[in-house]
């Protein structure tokens, strides 16, 4: 509400990061199967190409590894900026690779 209202004011924007890529057979992510999956993260960053590199830095570190489309939106936050750029609520939604009807 501060920042909507002018009391609170941030150097950074808030976006929330969709990608594309894979879980890795070796990875931190054991809740999930390896295979392909949809990454998402909300983040404060500076700029979007700096959020689209801290998701796919912080995934790798995880066991994900972007290999598609990553979009970047603006939207509402969910936490207040920081001093410093940060990722928050991380989720990761594992698919099918093959196309419905070709199984």
């Amino acid at each position: 509400m501060k920042l909507r209202y002018g009391t609170l004011t941030t150097e950074y924007e808030h976006v929330t990061i969709i990608a594309d890529g894979r879980i890795l057979l070796t990875n931190q992510l054991d809740n999930y199967p390896a295979g392909p999956t949809i990454m998402s993260m909300k983040a404060w960053a500076s700029s979007s190409q700096e959020a689209v590199d801290m998701a796919t830095r912080i995934g790798k570190e995880l066991g994900f590894q972007v290999t598609g489309r990553v979009d970047v939106y603006d939207t509402e936050p969910g936490k207040p900026p920081r001093e410093n750029p940060f990722g928050y609520d991380m989720d990761f939604v594992p698919y099918d690779e093959e196309p419905a009807g070709q199984k």
